[in-house]
């Protein structure tokens, strides 16, 4: 199990890495966001933490890559 916790925080670092330093490129962050969920979702079928543990964690991922996007001061318009 620690791998795969290891695995998904260097999923995570790198995912933030390009959505930092290259946001308009929309395909690769999709196709990381996708790995990551599938990585997570892996990690909670393996352990008895609830769905809303998950929900939450997603939750916190999905706000960490849009704050990345989208330049400071924008209203994500």
């Amino acid at each position: 199990m620690e791998g795969l916790d290891e695995e998904i925080a260097l999923l995570r670092l790198k995912l933030a890495t390009l959505a930092r330093e290259h946001p308009e490129n929309l395909e690769l962050l999709l196709k990381g966001v996708n790995l990551l969920v599938r990585a997570v979702t892996t990690r909670y079928k393996l352990s008895p933490r609830s769905q809303e543990d998950l929900a939450l964690n997603l939750s916190q991922l999905l706000n960490s890559v849009g704050l990345a996007i989208l330049p400071e001061g924008s209203n994500g318009l």
